[in-house]
């Protein structure tokens, strides 16, 4: 059987194990679960290498997600070296780093070596550097070579993501020379969409898609039909700036290159997926201060996670505090005051935090720039006067039938389109200043906004009712 047959044989394998996997809400089933527990418990390898072993990665990332935490690292002792270590890469790093860390050495070592690279890496770039030392000094030569030169480009960028393992040719090969070399060398990649071509010094100089290679008579130069590489992507180049050219450019593989232009690796669209999802989880978690906290990470992990943006909004709150203080003989007097106040500050917040989040997802895909930038902030001023007028409007009626008091009612619509519209500006302006000043505005803008509207719309509803009423 070819090494083809096999693939499609095990995929086919995959697919009707996936039937059983999963409920129907997608999460993996108790009676699968149940199943694979109950093996674990008796050491059942058989059982584990027939219903377990041969899952997709991500289905025994998800199988490992469920079980508990004895088990996980049981599970990867009985299977062995049946074991898909490409597996950690779809799981939490806290449980990834868990069953990392229960692995012989031995075993770690051999599984990394039939991992790609950009998986191997994925995996050593969370090991201390102690541990990452002494895990490549037992790789052979080449593939610690490859590992090292990888982990020594900066965290997050397109020389940790890319595969280290591609296909290359000289220019004056014929397509007959590259067809055969393809067919003989037992150590290219199990799957590529094209050749790169490359100078004695490997500096890149063109690329060659399989179907041309196919269509093209074998006594044919590469140089002749070789173009010009779509868009060649810098090793240093941040993930995610990468991962922008993809999507501007419907790449399905880029070449990456270092400072002299040289050919060191393929960035390939599966691994811009996982940057584009890791990017997005970043911005959300930070967005509500969360840090990198993860779902499998423990109390304290969690708690080191969140302390520090909660103490910060501690500060910010008695800001807010403060500025109702000012007011508080106003406040004696008029006991409505204190029952409607925090409806213009919510309002200015939830309106401020909608601005931000459309904000700061746009400077994250580039959407907005110097270009666009004064458009967008006069469209958010008038979404933001708009909504203004209208909640105006109807807090106006319910406050003064509430309170039987028709200026009451205007006094807090006159603070609510105060506080709308600074909302806005505030949602947006803040972003764009921490982003021109070099700060992630995902990890500060929510607490500046909210603060921001807080101290308006306490102060303007406050001050304007002290004024009207002379209290």
């Amino acid at each position: 059987m070819s090494h083809l047959d096999e693939e499609v044989l095990k995929e086919a394998e995959t697919r009707e194990q996936t039937h059983d996997i999963y409920n129907e809400e997608g999460a993996v089933s108790a009676e699968f679960l149940a199943g694979v527990q109950q093996a674990i418990a008796e050491k059942d390898t058989a059982y584990l290498r027939e219903e377990v072993a041969n899952l997709h990665e991500s289905e025994l990332g998800d199988v490992i997600e469920a079980l508990d935490y004895d088990s996980r690292p049981e599970l990867v002792r009985l299977l062995g070296d049946e074991f898909d270590l490409t597996a950690l890469t779809e799981v939490d790093e806290a449980i990834r780093l868990d069953i990392i860390e229960s692995l012989p050495s031995e075993q770690l070592v051999s599984a990394l070596s039939a991992l790609d690279s950009d998986d191997a890496v994925y995996i050593l770039e969370d090991l201390g550097d102690e541990e990452r030392e002494d895990i490549l000094a037992k790789l052979p030569f080449t593939e610690r070579i490859r590992l090292t030169r990888s982990l020594d480009y900066p965290e997050s960028s397109a020389g940790r993501r890319m595969q280290t393992e591609f296909v290359a040719v000289p220019p004056f090969w014929t397509v007959g020379q590259t067809i055969d070399y393809m067919r003989e060398d037992d150590d290219l990649p199990d799957s590529f969409s094209q050749i790169f071509v490359v100078d004695p010094t490997f500096r890149l100089l063109g690329a060659v898609d399989l179907d041309s290679i196919l269509r093209t008579k074998r006594q044919v130069k590469i140089e002749a039909i070789m173009r010009e590489t779509n868009h060649p992507i810098d090793a240093e180049l941040d993930q995610e700036e990468a991962a922008q050219v993809f999507e501007q450019y419907d790449l399905l593989s880029a070449a990456v290159v270092d400072n002299n232009g040289r050919l060191v690796g393929v960035l390939t669209i599966d691994d811009v997926v996982d940057v584009i999802h890791e990017e997005a989880e970043e911005d959300i978690k930070r967005l509500g201060g969360v840090g990198d906290e993860e779902l499998s990470d423990n109390v304290v992990r969690a708690v080191r996670s969140r302390f520090g943006w909660l103490l910060i909004n501690m500060g910010t709150a008695f800001m807010s505090a403060s500025v109702i203080g000012l007011f508080d003989e106003s406040i004696g007097k008029m006991i409505a005051l204190a029952v409607l106040m925090p409806v213009v500050a919510s309002m200015g917040g939830n309106a401020g935090t909608q601005t931000m989040t459309v904000t700061v997802r746009a400077l994250a895909t580039r959407d907005l720039d110097i270009y666009n930038a004064a458009r967008i902030i006069r469209r958010e001023a008038g979404v933001g006067l708009f909504n203004g007028v209208v909640f105006a409007l109807l807090i106006a009626l319910v406050a003064g039938y509430w309170f039987d008091n028709p200026q009451l009612g205007g006094v807090v619509a006159a603070a609510m389109i105060i506080n709308m519209f600074a909302a806005a500006m505030a949602g947006i302006l803040i972003p764009l200043l921490l982003d021109r000043a070099g700060a992630d505005p995902a990890i500060s803008s929510s607490v500046f906004v909210t603060t921001t509207t807080d101290v308006i719309g306490f102060f303007s509803f406050l001050g304007i009712a002290t004024w009207w009423f002379n209290i």
